[in-house]
């Protein structure tokens, strides 16, 4: 393993003590077997409004529906390497013509070429917030929407998933951590310095993006100190709306 940054250390630490392990210099020896510990660090995008409250997503029927047709709609005008993030304040009202006012408002962001700008609006009485980002990478997804309770900052979700699609589009990344197939297992450990309170955002959004698979483990260590599993069996309600999409991805 290369000389480590003082963060990562201290998040290789936070993963030993977690697994009772024993960490070593290419790796960590879990319960007599050796891992190779990929690690990666994430840009923090955004300085926040002090404490970041938790997150807090929704994944009813309604939201099922409602993203089902915008992934539909939106995979059809998208342009390669543009990607539309999209927040709705719960409780979707109105969710048909909710999607098509929505579809209108970003084909005309489109054709201004708004990126990276945020656009705000009520629709049906629901808030919305829409930005538009223009990726380094062709796989990236054409558009990654979120219906939240009232409360959560949109701007923390745009963030977040910045802050992933820049780790998971940098060339370097899909190529260090490929895993090697080799007969040792491999884990992949994301450091961030936000909070445990963003697990299951970060969590929803890692879900839909193309990330290197084969890792027996994905990690993520919290600036709080906590360890925790990325890849995990999502609530059924995630499940159901990632298998909805999982044409247009």
């Amino acid at each position: 393993m290369r000389d480590l940054t003082i963060q990562e250390r201290t998040a290789m630490e936070a993963v030993a003590r977690h697994f009772a392990a024993t960490w070593e210099k290419d790796g960590l020896t879990v319960a007599r077997k050796h891992v190779a510990v990929h690690l990666r660090t994430l840009p923090r995008r955004g300085t926040g409004h002090g404490k970041e409250v938790k997150p807090r997503l929704r994944f009813d029927k309604v939201v099922l529906r409602l993203m089902e047709r915008l992934q539909g709609t939106l995979g059809e005008i998208m342009p390669e390497g543009t990607t539309v993030l999209l927040t709705v304040t719960a409780p979707i009202r109105l969710a048909l013509k909710t999607a098509a006012a929505l579809e209108e408002k970003i084909h005309t962001l489109l054709q201004r070429e708004s990126m990276g700008r945020d656009e705000k609006a009520t629709i049906q009485g629901n808030r919305v917030h829409i930005r538009l980002l223009r990726n380094q990478f062709r796989r990236a997804p054409r558009m990654i929407g979120f219906v939240h309770n009232p409360g959560t900052d949109p701007l923390l979700l745009f963030n977040m998933t910045g802050e992933l699609l820049e780790l998971a589009g940098a060339e370097s990344f899909s190529q260090a951590t490929k895993p090697a197939n080799n007969e040792n297992d491999e884990w992949l450990v994301l450091i961030t310095a936000r909070g445990s309170s963003c697990l299951e955002a970060y969590r929803y959004i890692y879900s839909q993006l193309p990330m290197p698979t084969g890792y027996q483990k994905v990690l993520m260590v919290f600036g709080d100190g906590s360890v925790e599993t990325l890849c995990f069996s999502l609530p059924m309600g995630v499940r159901s709306l990632l298998d909805a999409l999982k044409p247009y991805r």
